[in-house]
């Protein structure tokens, strides 16, 4: 008994695959460029020279033109903020506070931060302007 066994080549089809790396580039390159952060709209003051820092080791405290604080860009209060520097500090102490007003905010609103931030010696901060 002499059987034939049919062998049947399998292709696997290549025209397309430069659609779907293509497709899967433009997707992975969408996803990259969504901003997570959290941003409060407020007119910045502007500034007579500016430095760069990095953004991955920043907290940020907002405060708005009625005087409303925000931790970054959740709303906060000043106990709030002032145990999340605490633990920020004991986790990381190179992180920068970054403090952001609005340029119409009044000062006094301003410097309740800087004095609890005086108070717990915290010595990287930041002003943030245009």
């Amino acid at each position: 008994m002499n059987l034939k066994r049919n062998r049947k080549r399998f292709i696997i089809p290549l025209n397309s695959m430069s659609d779907v790396a293509f497709l899967l580039l433009i997707f992975i390159m969408l996803v990259s460029l969504i901003n997570y952060r959290k941003e409060v709209k407020i007119e910045y003051p502007e500034a007579e020279t500016a430095r760069n820092t990095s953004a991955e080791k920043n907290l940020e405290i907002w405060i708005d033109k009625q005087g409303r604080l925000y931790l970054n860009g959740d709303t906060s209060d000043l106990r709030t903020i002032e145990d999340s520097i605490i633990t920020t500090y004991q986790t990381a102490p190179e992180t920068r506070v970054h403090l952001i007003a609005d340029k119409n905010t009044r000062f006094e609103q301003v410097n309740t931060v800087l004095q609890m931030l005086q108070i717990l010696r915290y010595r990287v901060v930041s002003f943030v302007a245009k």
